[in-house]
């Protein structure tokens, strides 16, 4: 980004007394061992005082202290003891800090409301104290910012201690750990990640259909209206879920409002790059098996569009009411289908909502940065078909024997007694690892005589954990494309446990709430998998989707814990992945939005995927979490969780690829008949993509979008960790002059990450932070061979500002 420095506030309240002990508030932050020194390192300091002034030294409408009186004449005269406070806060604050430099933030949440009652008091400081000087004081102060307090740091010379683990988890208390808000508001955390999908597809196809997509048949398009909602919608407050409730629903509906701008620009690009003009149906509630237009015609298409670089296979399902369908392919050849009723566990979650009975499943394949469209067309209904469709989902499993299903990659087995998952096969690297997965929830604390602090929107303080079910009720359904395990764990908590044909992975499709509250206990919901892996405390999450952290357990690399809350301060964020392994198997767990996740005990790991409170947790959401959900009893959450089980050695290759397909998935768009010819292209095309070639699997193009009306917005990522992958955890180059097929790239000019600078013209202070290592320094050395030649190393991001011309 080109940053200089970062100053935050908020740092686990055990690692600050260290830091303050030790001096090491500012330091060095090596944010990734992948990139070359010091390109990831990041000087960063710990503010003394969060983001707040020093205690009784806050002048603002919120405030309460004393203002500064500097009339003589005055009996409250107090210049004296202020100044006499303020040097002595300086210089213990001092004690803490390396230099003879330190930062003293003046103002909080809300303040400089009234700014004239702060600038006033903060001249009569400055002045004041300045002039003790003149008895003996050495303490100067003066109104800075943070940049100049940073070259000042700078300029002192020191070498500086490098930090390269994260600061996470964070408490400001022995049982105040702020790790709830890692899942706090599940549905909204979901609705964004599908928000930015979306976005990312509007941004490429505006690119790719130019001036056509923002104006066309379908009216005026605008992909700002999102993105600007997406750009609110990063707020901490927002993603993170510690908003209230009203404030959640308005993020939400400024998203559903970028979304209809969004879906009038794909309209028109799709039919501008197409040639055809259709009916377009947007179906945003096709996890409930709803898409009100498309469930009783008798022909209608599917197009999907891919927003990645490479091609890819999913499995579509779509609500119908008929039982018997042809599907065609974007070249005409037909598709295996299958139709399966609708489960009983979606039919309580749609109520006034949908009426589809049936849903229509069926396996597609779309280009790199393109789109494919499948034509379906109704056979009439045949009475045998039809009982045969509802006896697929009747199919209730005897608990005398245990249930299996399986793929050409993974078998599944399920306790005979329980019901639950018992074990997991990869049956091309032969291997085989019992696992229990089920639900349990914790009982919240409400506060107690020990301490008065709650489970909240932030706080996590678990008091007991119990398991939601130990037996569970099943039935399956078995097809040709796939196979499934429904499993009722109670009446708001029950899971689909399902393997689609070719698919390497489990997908578990579990749908939680709404949580009861009538016993008046908070409840957070997890999902557990036990094993008999041996891993040490030892588990891994990801950081941003990206980068893979080391996490054990009870321990923190940089200071001796104290551990006060054993699964609280244990939970770490999940926002694409987490995992364990041994010396031989890995066991990984996708999820499909940002969850808190840990492994509790050896062999274990486990996700929260649900909450509901009582009790506010006291910083500053004023409300319990208890999301009242579509009809006011509660919200109720659906997701997936996709597990692997490979080699340590293989594993990687899989779930990277994997989570990169589950962030940008293929947009799926209905349409109502066949179309009509559409003016801009001379005849039909079913199949498209923007690329002479799809890019290598370890490449991700991140970012296509339109900056002004000259020049476009190009990121290329590479998503694998040096010594990851044998095959993937090497420099790659790519060719932009010869990578697009809808347009030429006439000039290229890199950018810093924002986008803000030239990367030429990009110079950060250097910082000493001991002997230099040429040996880091050689990864990057592979250079680029030209201007459109760009060389990505290992979790390498590279951003370019391009002008082109359509072809």
């Amino acid at each position: 980004m080109g940053f200089d420095g970062f100053f935050f506030g908020r740092l686990d309240y055990q690692d600050k007394r260290n830091r303050e002990n030790e001096r090491e508030m500012e330091q060095v932050w090596r944010a990734s061992a992948n990139l070359p020194e010091p390109s990831a390192d990041l000087f960063t300091g710990v503010l003394p005082n969060g983001y707040n002034p020093p205690r009784m030294l806050c002048w603002d409408m919120l405030c309460s202290d004393e203002p500064i009186k500097d009339d003589k004449n005055l009996d409250e005269y107090n210049v004296d003891q202020i100044v006499f406070y303020f040097n002595q806060t300086a210089y213990k604050q001092a004690t803490h800090y390396r230099t003879n430099h330190i930062i003293m933030t003046m103002g909080s949440d809300f303040h400089f409301q009234d700014a004239n009652m702060w600038y006033k008091n903060l001249d009569k400081l400055i002045k004041h104290v300045n002039a003790a000087q003149e008895t003996g004081s050495n303490v100067n102060v003066l109104y800075s910012t943070p940049s100049c307090y940073l070259y000042e740091l700078n300029r002192a010379n020191l070498t500086w201690s490098v930090k390269s683990d994260d600061f996470f988890p964070y408490a400001d208390g022995p049982h105040q750990f702020w790790t709830g808000y890692f899942t706090s508001r599940p549905a909204l955390k979901r609705y964004e990640r599908l928000s930015n999908n979306f976005l990312q597809v509007c941004n490429q196809l505006e690119v790719l259909a130019a001036a056509d997509s923002r104006s066309g048949p379908y009216g005026v398009g605008d992909s700002s209206v999102l993105r600007k909602a997406m750009a609110v919608a990063q707020h901490h407050d927002a993603v993170s879920g510690t908003e209230k409730q009203h404030v959640a629903n308005d993020y939400a509906k400024k998203l559903a409002r970028g979304w209809e701008q969004c879906e009038v620009l794909v309209s028109n690009a799709l039919s501008s790059l197409s040639g055809m003009k259709q009916n377009f149906i947007f179906c945003d509630q096709l996890n409930i098996s709803v898409c009100h237009g498309i469930e009783e015609l008798s022909k209608f298409t599917v197009t999907l569009y891919n927003p990645l670089a490479r091609a890819v296979s999913v499995y579509v399902r779509i609500p119908v009411n008929g039982t018997d369908y042809t599907v065609h392919d974007p070249r005409a050849g037909l598709v295996p289908n299958q139709v399966v009723a609708v489960s009983n566990f979606t039919k309580l979650l749609r109520k006034d909502r949908g009426y589809a009975v049936n849903e229509l499943v069926f396996q597609t394949r779309t280009l790199a940065l393109g789109f494919s469209t499948y034509s379906v067309t109704r056979k009439p209904d045949s009475p045998v078909l039809s009982r045969m469709t509802r006896s697929l989902r009747r199919h209730k499993h005897p608990r005398r024997t245990g249930l299996t299903i399986e793929n050409q990659y993974i078998r599944v087995t399920f306790d005979a007694h329980t019901g639950l998952i018992s074990g997991i096969e990869n049956l091309l690297k032969n291997l085989s690892l019992p696992v229990t997965q089920s639900f349990h929830w914790y009982t919240a604390s409400t506060g107690d005589k020990v301490s008065s602090q709650p489970s909240g929107a932030y706080i996590f303080r678990p008091k007991q954990e119990q398991p939601m079910a130990k037996n569970v009720k099943t039935y399956t359904v078995q097809t040709d494309l796939f196979q499934e395990v429904y499993q009722n764990f109670s009446a708001w908590c029950s899971q689909v446990v399902r393997l689609y044909k070719d698919q390497q992975f489990v997908e578990l499709e579990w749908t939680v709430g709404p949580i009861p509250d009538g016993d008046g206990i908070g409840k957070e919901v997890i999902s557990r998998f036990d094993t008999s892996l041996k891993t040490e405390g030892i588990f891994y999450t990801d950081s941003n989707g990206r980068e893979i952290l080391t996490r054990r357990r009870d321990y923190r690399p940089t200071w001796k814990l104290e551990q006060t809350e054993p699964v609280a301060g244990n939970y770490f964020p999940v926002n694409s992945r987490i995992y364990m392994k041994d010396s031989k198997m890995q066991l990984t767990v996708l999820t499909d939005r940002s969850q808190g996740g840990s492994s509790i005990k050896d062999g274990s790991l486990e996700l929260m995927v649900h909450r509901r409170l009582l009790r506010d947790d006291n910083r500053g959401v004023g409300e319990a979490l208890s999301e009242p959900g579509y009809d006011g009893k509660g919200l109720v959450v659906r997701g997936k969780h996709l597990v692997f089980l490979d080699t340590v050695n293989a594993s990687a290759e899989l779930h990277r690829l994997q989570a990169q397909a589950e962030y940008m998935a293929p947009w799926t768009v209905m349409a109502q008949g066949t179309g009509t010819a559409y003016s801009s292209r001379p005849k039909h095309i079913a199949e498209f993509s923007a690329l002479k070639e799809e890019l290598p699997p370890n490449v991700h193009l991140l970012t296509l979008a339109q900056w002004d009306s000259q020049s476009f917005l190009i990121r290329l990522e590479h998503q694998f960790e040096m010594g990851e992958s044998s095959v993937y955890s090497k420099p790659i180059t790519v060719d932009l002059a010869n990578l697009f097929s809808t347009f030429k790239i006439i000039s290229v000019e890199e950018m810093s990450l924002g986008f803000n600078q030239r990367k030429e013209d990009v110079s950060r202070l250097k910082w000493r932070t001991g002997p230099e290592k040429d040996s880091v320094k050689s990864a990057s050395s592979r250079k680029d061979s030209s201007k459109h030649e760009v060389v990505l190393n290992p979790m390498e991001i590279r951003t370019f500002r391009v002008r082109i011309q359509y072809l």
